[in-house]
Order: structure tokens, then sequence, then C-alpha cells
């Protein structure tokens, strides 16, 4: 169950324990309500309530904590890695390879307080949160990717990295699908070209053999 859900159920169990067994006056109901929302926040300030209490781990390289140097080098090589963004995006880094997930996606989101129109940051938001998330593709992840690919819809780099997520969280078709247009735009006998026509290969041969895909 999402955290988000448990923590509201518990804060209206406790609401309605208090009314039902500890009787306090209905005058205090308002007062101890603000009270029990007040925790709730506390909750969603230290706590991770949007993510999934027991992320899949799609293979050793998503695992929360190990920073994935091949990924952020192969990103670095298709997206900016100077001026402003490439600041933000190295101060990550280097708060991904100590471990600090957290802090690695909070640095781009700081970044994007300036520039909320950078493409740059939101593809390297997008794999921020997938790091913090052990490999799943949250709904915040999806929206960061999207939005990268929204503000710069010719770049390789959002639809290339996305679609990585999705193969390593088993979502091999929704990869495909971004995939198969990139490729097709790709200058001919270039490396992403070859590399993504032998990826969708790939994918087309798991669906056809029944490989489990994710929802």
């Amino acid at each position: 169950m999402n955290g988000w859900l448990i923590a509201a159920a518990f804060a209206f169990c406790l609401m309605a324990f208090l009314i039902a067994v500890g009787r306090i006056p209905r005058m205090s109901w308002e007062l101890t309500a603000a009270a029990v929302l007040l925790g709730l926040a506390g909750y969603a300030w230290q706590g991770s309530p949007g993510l999934p209490g027991q992320p899949k781990m799609a293979s050793a390289s998503t695992d929360r904590g190990q920073f994935d140097e091949q990924l952020a080098e192969r990103r670095r090589g298709m997206a900016e890695r100077y001026g402003k963004a490439g600041q933000w995006l190295m101060l990550s880094d280097g708060l991904g390879r100590q471990g600090k997930t957290k802090e690695a996606a909070n640095v781009l989101l700081a970044g994007l307080k300036q520039t909320p129109d950078d493409p740059n940051l939101w593809l390297g938001l997008g794999n921020a949160l997938i790091a913090h998330a052990g490999g799943v593709v949250s709904p915040s992840a999806d929206f960061a990717y999207r939005r990268a690919m929204t503000l710069d819809p010719d770049a390789p780099a959002p639809p290339y990295f996305y679609g990585l997520a999705l193969v390593r969280a088993g979502q091999l078709q929704a990869a495909k699908e971004l995939w198969a247009p990139l490729a097709a735009r790709a200058p001919e006998g270039s490396e992403i070209k070859a590399e993504l026509e032998l990826s969708i290969a790939r994918i087309d041969a798991m669906l056809a053999a029944g490989t489990p895909v994710a929802q």
C-alpha cells in the first residue's frame, strides 16, 4: 500500500479513537485535527511517502545507494555537461556517488527552481528519482522524463534514458514505443542507431518468448 494511504488511514483512525474513546470536547476537535495534520506534514518532510515500500530491483546497477557511473557518463555524452545545468548535474552526481540519492534529487529540484524549463535538469531529475526508488519508475520520474521530452522534443537523451529505465523496470513494450521512433530518426551508421535497433530486436524476442512484462 502506498505510504500516503497508510499515513492517512492511521491519522483517520487516530482522530476517530480520540473522539470516541478519548471523549475530547467538541470545541477541541479542530485543534486535535490540526495536530494530526502537523504530524502528517512531518512525515511528508522526513519520509518518502510517494515511494513504494518494497521497490522491485531491476538490476544491481539500479540498487539504491549504488551510483551508476556508466549511466552518468552516457548522459554527459548525450546531454549538456557545461553551463548552469552541468553544474547542478555534477553536484547531483557527486551526491549520488556517496549514496545520497534523496539529496541528489533535491539538488536538481533546486536547480529547476532557477531554470524550470531546462530539459537537461529534468532528465537528470528523472535519472536521480529512478536511482532513489531502486529502479522503480515512479510517477514523479515519469513526469520528469516526459517534461524533458516536451521541452526538447528533438533531443535523443530524454527518450533514450526514459526507455532504459522502463526496460530495467520490465516495461518492455513501453520502452519499445519510445525507442522505435528515436531509432528511426537517428543518423544512418551512428552508434546510437545501431544500439537502439539491437535493443529493440532483443525486446521483440523477449516479448515473442512470453517474457513477463511489468504493468
